[in-house]
């Protein structure tokens, strides 16, 4: 039995990350149907694409309704009637035009929870604008820190404003809004903005905390967490793999160092103003004579002896070495489906 048993969503959503918020209340026990346009090409085309995207649509059921067509849009009305969330990804102005906008449905059904996962929400100067991920990164100040201090920004493969931001942001916003009606008995509209919530994620990093109160902005690469200390650093071994070393406590960085008989390095653990500022000569010569030093051993075989010496490392793994890893097949994160 989930949480969520009894719950009716109905999604409409074209994009992974709009998607997201549906498969996560699936996976929790709402019955979520998913209403999809009519199909326009061949069946094997979109069984391929459908098979592509089957993470996000995982335990939905779905419904082709063409909702430009006023039977569409009617069959659309008496589902929303009797569902408790709507789910839907699209530019504010196109639920309305297709008569499936919040104010429309929660007049006939005031206990709906309507969550719209719009670009930059459904108001300000922006709101009619195209983006993507690397979009809202930029704007949201996000990107510019990402890459090394002389080079360009580098775009995160992860669609850290999509899926960290916008997608946990809609589903935790259905759930508190579904919690909320417990209390008051209505619904409410949950407008997420994929700019908004790349901005809230780059809140909370350590490296903004001083921006924040004095006004002293972090560059692309400065900080602690940009890699350029030894503590915390990609380090290249033996083999031509890599291996993450992040020990940011400076207990935990006297753990390494006692580990590779360099107990000299331990005047290199973190200090309060490496949150704002890059590493210095001496700091940068550091981390190279550690990567000197990673380079004698395999990563495999660097790992298992740091894990012993009770070391924050990991291993810089290839996706196909990712899945076999026996921390991840513990947990169940990955289950082949025949």
């Amino acid at each position: 039995m989930g949480v969520l048993d009894g719950i009716k969503v109905l999604e409409m959503a074209r994009v992974p990350p709009a998607e997201l918020p549906g498969m996560f209340l699936a996976d929790m026990g709402a019955q979520v149907l998913k209403i999809e346009t009519p199909p326009e090409q061949p069946e094997d085309a979109q069984t391929k694409r459908r098979a592509a995207f089957a993470y996000v649509n995982r335990n939905k059921r779905s419904l082709a309704l063409n909702m430009k067509a006023s039977e569409g849009q009617a069959i659309f009305k008496r589902l929303a009637a009797t569902a408790d969330v709507i789910v839907e990804g699209f530019r504010p102005g196109v639920m309305k035009r297709l008569g499936g906008d919040y104010e429309t449905l929660s007049a006939s059904n005031p206990r709906l929870v309507y969550c719209s996962l719009s670009g930059f929400g459904h108001n300000g100067p922006y709101k009619d604008y195209p983006a993507h991920d690397g979009n809202y990164l930029s704007l949201a100040g996000v990107l510019n820190l990402i890459g090394e201090p002389d080079r360009k920004p580098i775009f995160p493969l992860n669609l850290v404003a999509d899926y960290g931001g916008a997608s946990m942001h809609g589903a935790l916003g259905i759930m508190l809004a579904l919690f909320a009606r417990e209390r008051t008995g209505r619904g409410q509209h949950v407008d997420v903005s994929y700019l908004d919530t790349s901005l809230a994620l780059l809140a909370a990093t350590p490296n903004m905390r001083f921006f924040w109160s004095d006004g002293m902005a972090p560059k692309r690469g400065e900080g602690f967490l940009g890699g350029s200390y030894p503590y915390y650093a990609v380090y290249e071994t033996k083999d031509g793999k890599h291996l993450t070393i992040g020990c940011t406590e400076p207990w935990l960085w006297e753990n390494f160092c006692k580990a590779i008989d360099r107990p000299d390095f331990v005047r290199f653990a973190r200090k309060p103003d490496q949150f704002v500022r890059a590493a210095n000569a001496e700091e940068v010569k550091a981390r190279e004579e550690v990567e000197a030093i990673i380079k004698t051993r395999t990563r495999d075989e660097w790992y298992d002896f740091l894990v012993k010496a009770d070391v924050c490392v990991g291993k810089v793994y290839e996706p196909e070495e990712m899945v076999a890893d026996p921390q991840i097949q513990a947990r169940d994160m990955i289950v082949e489906m025949r």
